[in-house]
């Protein structure tokens, strides 16, 4: 019997040593490609698709720079995921910053709390001078890039903040945004959203005056967010490049938020940009599962206990304690950067953190000074220099250039759009 056990305890000691071994040795071959990894972020603008740091300086502080310096947010309960030092360190280059506000406000109300976060980004920019400058153009960004600061961008989160107004939207682009996600959570009167009910079959005849417009000011078409109906029909009448400013792949993550892969080659054919995310649910399948269950017996519990809430409490307490989500992980991430490029190609690959914009995120991505790391992980797995200089960053200039160039046509063949969304009525 003794002799059993000690021969139990060596095997234990031995796969302990060994596991630990190969996750040890994981970490040594990523750092090994670290050096090479911050290189070529040096040499290229890292360009992140969505950021909502606005958001956050909304609901923590009302927006007022003296009560929470963005040169530290990191003694914050809980803490933010971005601030100077660590955009630095992540080296970004270039960031769009999202003026999200909610889908489910008035229209009109959504109109000026998006003008209140655009003020923000304004702000942001002349409060910290050193480290930042709006960017309206590819060239800025690369001007900008070259002078050692981080360009900032504007892109905005849900077409409810246009409340059906082709002024607002020109509005918009005159004071900044140069990209707008077609939808957020909720359909509109003229386009369907992921996670909501369609009821247009994707872009209605004014959606689609929408996207004709935003064409011919030279506003990215940003489908992140819409329906696969939705993407489909953007994408067939944008005369531009489009963008998924956060999205991974459907058929890694069957989440409603992800991109079919007949859209992903329509995609390429139009010569766009999927920014893939670190939203874990979109990452990991295994995650997702894992919420549908945890709902799925909250919803039985509800059930069982009507009018009782502390028993309610009680019990999802308990199963929590006694079920632990499983994490999304920077190599899943890495993942769905491999589905995309074996499938279309790296030129239409480009990187959407969400950071500050969601409350948790994958093991080893966990603010955005680890960008550097991701980019180790994909030298890698094979990935050559020039790959990552296009994921990085040259993706999306050609992106941005190629939206400018259809606009700059569009506007000497035709004055603005006149079309009301009650023309179709």
């Amino acid at each position: 019997m003794l002799l059993k056990s000690i021969k139990t305890i060596i095997t234990v000691l031995f796969l302990t040593s060994l596991f630990g071994s190969v996750t040890l040795n994981a970490q040594t071959d990523r750092s090994a490609y670290l050096e090479q990894a911050i290189e070529i972020l040096e040499s290229v603008p890292l360009f992140d698709g969505h950021n909502d740091v606005p958001w956050q300086y909304r609901n923590r502080v009302d927006y007022k720079f003296y009560k929470l310096d963005f040169y530290d947010t990191t003694h914050l309960s809980p803490p933010m995921h971005t601030d100077i030092p660590r955009l630095r360190e992540g080296l970004v280059g270039a960031q769009w910053w999202s003026v999200y506000v909610s889908a489910n406000i008035p229209e009109n109300e959504a109109v000026k709390q998006t003008m209140e976060q655009i003020d923000f980004v304004h702000r942001l920019v002349v409060k910290y001078p050193d480290h930042f400058e709006l960017a309206l153009t590819a060239d800025d960004v690369e001007r900008i890039f070259e002078d050692g600061k981080i360009a900032s961008l504007i892109g905005m989160e849900g077409g409810h903040s246009i409340a059906n107004s082709l002024a607002v939207l020109r509005m918009f682009y005159d004071l900044g945004a140069r990209y707008m996600t077609i939808t957020h959570g909720r359909t509109l009167d003229w386009a369907d959203a992921a996670g909501d009910n369609p009821r247009h079959d994707g872009l209605t005849e004014f959606g689609e005056e929408v996207i004709r417009e935003m064409n011919r000011l030279g506003m990215l078409v940003d489908l992140s967010h819409v329906t696969p109906a939705t993407m489909r029909d953007a994408i067939r009448v944008s005369e531009a490049p489009v963008m998924f400013s956060h999205s991974n792949a459907l058929a890694l993550v069957d989440h409603p938020r992800n991109v079919p892969d007949d859209v992903l080659e329509m995609t390429a054919e139009n010569g766009g940009v999927v920014m893939v995310t670190f939203v874990e649910t979109f990452t990991s399948e295994e995650r997702r599962q894992f919420f549908a269950e945890r709902a799925a017996y909250q919803r039985k519990v509800e059930y069982l206990n009507p009018g009782r809430p502390e028993v309610i409490s009680q019990k999802m307490a308990e199963w929590d304690a006694e079920n632990e989500a499983p994490k999304s992980t920077l190599e899943q991430v890495a993942d769905h950067i491999d589905h995309i490029r074996d499938l279309i190609g790296v030129d239409y690959i480009g990187i959407g953190g969400d950071y500050d914009g969601i409350p948790t995120l994958p093991l080893g991505l966990e603010d955005v000074s680890t960008y550097p790391d991701l980019f180790a992980e994909l030298l890698m797995r094979g990935y050559s220099e020039e790959d990552l200089r296009k994921i990085a960053g040259l993706n999306m200039l050609r992106v941005m250039r190629g939206a400018e160039e259809v606009s700059q046509r569009l506007r000497n063949e035709r004055e603005p759009s006149e079309v009301r969304i009650t023309d179709f009525e």
